[in-house]
């Protein structure tokens, strides 16, 4: 075995808390200052209080509000992207597409989705010159893809929730 390989011993070294309380112990060291201990952690002492280890606390806190920030501009961003008051050219649609919505005086998304909830596809279709299926599906799917809902949309998810509810029953009695 080597010889003076190993620390100093001190059978007598000194623990300081920084609650006030002092014990002595054995260790390599001889003295020793601690944050916490038996006498004044909460587990021991049953008092509900953080113990902020190097910041970790505040850290977190931090964390947490700019998570909740970002959450906040996030649904702010989608608000203003929503607006009904929004510009058909927004959409990107194609240019024959956005012409003919022009011609017909639907400038904003607020007017197509109006025409949409009077009318309805079939009519809409029949009423706007050059108009068919495929700009028609274009149309709703940009519609979509900016977070707007269609007329459309809402009696689908009423049938859906409906026939759920049909399925339901019989499997109920």
């Amino acid at each position: 075995m080597k010889e003076d390989i190993h620390p100093k011993w001190y059978p007598e070294a000194k623990v300081r808390c920084a609650c006030g309380n002092a014990w002595t112990v054995g260790a390599t060291v001889p003295e020793i200052r601690t944050d916490v201990c038996s006498q004044c952690h909460p587990f021991f002492t049953g008092e509900q209080r953080i113990v902020d280890t190097e910041g970790q606390v505040d850290r977190f806190m931090r964390r947490l509000r700019a998570r909740e920030e970002a959450i906040a501009e996030a649904e702010e961003r989608k608000k203003k992207r929503t607006s009904p008051a929004m510009p058909i050219v927004d959409l990107a649609l194609d240019t024959r597409l956005e012409n003919i919505l022009a011609e017909e005086g639907l400038e904003k998304v607020a007017d197509v989705l109006a025409l949409l909830e009077e009318e309805g596809d079939e009519k809409l279709i029949d009423s706007i010159r050059g108009l068919g299926l495929k700009r028609l599906a274009d149309l709703k799917k940009s519609l979509r893809a900016k977070g707007f809902q269609l007329p459309s949309d809402e009696v689908e998810e009423a049938e859906e929730s409906e026939e759920a509810m049909e399925e339901e029953a019989p499997a109920a009695a």
